[in-house]
């Protein structure tokens, strides 16, 4: 198998791939009553980071008037809420309610159950991770 080809196939893969997660998580948003993108809006904020509405527009790509839409939606449903940046006066921090974060904890528990990357044992989806970062990110530097 030539280059063109190789890399052909492996961007068929990660299509599979992402239609495979987003079927399940399309299942999971309907039976919870969200949308796809609120379920990946609990997705982004379980990471721990602070998120604000313009950093949650850029991971959705989508504007900031869409991501303030969304997180006004999910606000009314209780899982979310704005807190007050902790250095810009000006931004509000979204943050998960507890009913936000057993909802996102389900939503994890969830889309790992019925990962694709499941079926592979722990070592070769080590070296999965580890190659799809360098994929991203370039290899790491060693010191």
């Amino acid at each position: 198998m030539d280059d063109r080809q190789l890399t052909e196939e492996l961007h068929d893969y990660l299509f599979a791939i992402r239609s495979q997660v987003h079927t399940e998580l399309k299942e999971l948003a309907r039976e919870v009553g969200l949308t796809d993108t609120q379920t990946d809006t609990l997705w982004r904020l379980s990471r721990g980071h602070e998120m604000t509405a313009r950093r949650l527009a850029d991971l959705l790509q989508c504007d900031a008037s869409t991501a303030t839409s969304m997180i006004d939606r999910l606000e009314k449903r209780g899982l979310v809420r704005r807190v007050p940046h902790p250095v810009d006066r000006r931004a509000k921090v979204i943050q998960l309610t507890p009913e936000g974060c057993a909802l996102r904890d389900r939503v994890i528990r969830h889309t790992t159950e019925h990962s694709p990357f499941a079926r592979l044992d722990h070592e070769s989806r080590l070296r999965l991770h580890t190659l799809l970062r360098e994929a991203i990110d370039g290899p790491r530097k060693e010191l």
